[in-house]
């Protein structure tokens, strides 16, 4: 198992590094897909001949473990696809395109309206079911994917976590990009003409990601007047970083199991500090 889970890390890195690069969307998609095509047939090759300690680490994996890496994979699939299609006319058509698209993942909303609730809510009572292997459900043989799953790597409802997962990301980018569209141009002229600096930014993208909204959250810029696209423009320019797509990384912070990581080490460092220099007196 630690195998299967260092090898998710190396493959998490790569997909940050990936976002970081000031390319088209359908290029990164691309390489994206690419890379976690090949993890992913790693990962089932591992687990095929895998046995798990108990119940309570395959439950772990088929509701934890493996829906967050094949979110990312249908994640990026569904994002190649929409930027493919994307309309070429005026914004308005643009708009109606990607708001069709939320339309979509409301839909798939409502069907499972049901498992959201179970999902979402922490629910664990059924989790022998949904998540242990070898209890097919019928409602599945409504889901093309269902006759593509591998028993020995599959359950009930592990497929169902990850479009849910998906579904979030796919969200957050669609109304990133509605944003983009209602943007004045002097705002773009700003952004585009603000020079980069020496100082740049060396911690990684995430670190900045959860100041930035931490920033932004406490109205320290503007008096709390200014969206996160904006700030995080800004930062990008000054700080000599490219962010990619910051509320796919947001959607990341919120998933950790300590989501304010960084804030965290800024206060101990600075404490420590203190306390040394307290020391001196």
């Amino acid at each position: 198992m630690k195998r299967i889970t260092t090898l998710i890390e190396s493959v998490y890195n790569q997909l940050e590094d990936i976002e970081c690069r000031e390319e088209m969307p359908i290029a990164n998609a691309s390489a994206a897909i690419a890379i976690l095509e090949d993890s992913f047939d790693k990962v089932k090759a591992s687990i095929s001949a895998y046995n798990f300690k108990d119940e309570t680490e395959e439950i772990h994996f088929f509701k934890m473990t493996k829906p967050q890496l094949f979110s990312k994979l249908i994640y990026y699939q569904k994002v190649g696809r929409i930027e493919a299609s994307r309309p070429a006319g005026s914004n308005t058509a643009i708009k109606n395109y990607l708001t069709k698209e939320l339309d979509k993942i409301q839909y798939y909303f409502e069907r499972n309206i049901d498992f959201y609730k179970y999902y979402r809510n922490g629910y664990t009572h059924f989790d022998n079911y949904y998540f242990l292997r070898g209890k097919p459900d019928i409602q599945l043989t409504l889901d093309s994917f269902y006759f593509e799953r591998d028993p020995k790597f599959s359950t009930c409802y592990d497929f169902t976590v990850a479009k849910i997962i998906a579904n979030d990301m796919l969200t957050v980018y669609i109304n990133n990009e509605l944003v983009k569209l209602d943007k004045h141009p002097e705002e773009e002229h700003v952004a585009a003409s603000f020079p980069k600096v020496k100082e740049t930014w060396t911690g990684s993208k995430t670190d900045l990601v959860e100041l930035l909204y931490a920033l932004c959250e406490l109205g320290c810029f503007n008096f709390g007047k200014i969206s996160l696209i904006r700030l995080a423009s800004y930062a990008e320019s000054v700080f000599n970083i490219s962010l990619g797509d910051v509320y796919h990384t947001y959607l990341a912070i919120r998933r950790r199991t300590n989501r304010t990581q960084f804030l965290d080490d800024l206060k101990e460092s600075l404490i420590a500090k203190m306390n040394k220099d307290d020391q001196k007196k």
